[in-house]
């Protein structure tokens, strides 16, 4: 299972939030590319980027620190946030990042949002993100609540070309308390696309109990920041 540490970007920092709230807002350090060096050098093959400005407004925002992360590591970025059209995800992909993580336009057109992923050349490159609160999917930065579940949606995508799927229990994220490792567990039973758990990631355990219900990887965000996993240690046990 891979690990995926976090680099969550609000007006060029690292930041992390409580439950999607942009009013609980934890800022860790203002040097985004210094802390992809740390995750590197831990082991990490992934780094898990998130532009929560481009989140709410759809407009990518914290492209600068994109960037210095690029030219920092070597490892491969998956980049989430305001990927709200084919041209902005290209974008993101012509300036380097491995794969983009689109969330709410795929809930709000998924046959747009199916017909993109067949490109030949978006193929394996595009990751649905599913963020759900009590089981229906929230968009817009979570600030939006839809009528569709994550599993309805994870079944529909079943079969599509997609590098994966981030499964996000919002209620959990930030709050150390655990993967919902029930909702997760059958979200992976009805897809055949490989699943990222995210949300709520604490311990070692937690990790391990991701990788023992069969996701192919689990984001590490808070836990990592207030010290409270070994991040090298957590990518040999894991692997």
């Amino acid at each position: 299972m891979k690990i995926l540490p976090a680099i969550d970007l609000c007006d060029g920092k690292v930041v992390r939030l409580e439950r999607g709230d942009y009013d609980l807002q934890t800022t860790y350090g203002d040097d985004p590319a210094a802390i992809a060096r740390v995750f590197a050098d831990a082991g990490a093959e992934w780094i898990h980027i998130v532009d929560l400005d481009a989140a709410k407004s759809g407009r990518p925002t914290n492209t600068g620190a994109i960037a210095a992360i690029r030219d920092a590591v070597d490892i491969r970025l998956e980049l989430g946030g305001g990927m709200r059209d084919e041209q902005t995800l290209r974008l993101a992909l012509d300036a380097g990042v491995d794969r983009v993580i689109v969330g709410s336009a795929a809930l709000k057109d998924l046959q747009w949002f199916e017909q993109l992923v067949a490109a030949d050349d978006l193929s394996g490159r595009v990751v649905l993100g599913l963020d759900a609160r009590e089981g229906m999917l929230a968009a817009d930065g979570w600030t939006t609540q839809t009528e569709c579940t994550a599993l309805e949606v994870a079944q529909r995508a079943s079969d599509w070309p997609l590098a994966g799927i981030v499964y996000t229990d919002i209620a959990r994220d930030g709050m150390l308390a655990g993967v919902n490792i029930t909702a997760t567990a059958e979200l992976i039973s009805v897809t055949d696309v490989p699943v990222i758990a995210s949300g709520g990631v604490a311990s070692l355990d937690h990790l391990l109990a991701c990788k023992e219900i069969g996701c192919w990887g689990a984001i590490v965000g808070k836990a990592w920041y207030e010290g409270l996993i070994d991040l090298e240690r957590a990518c040999k046990l894991t692997a």
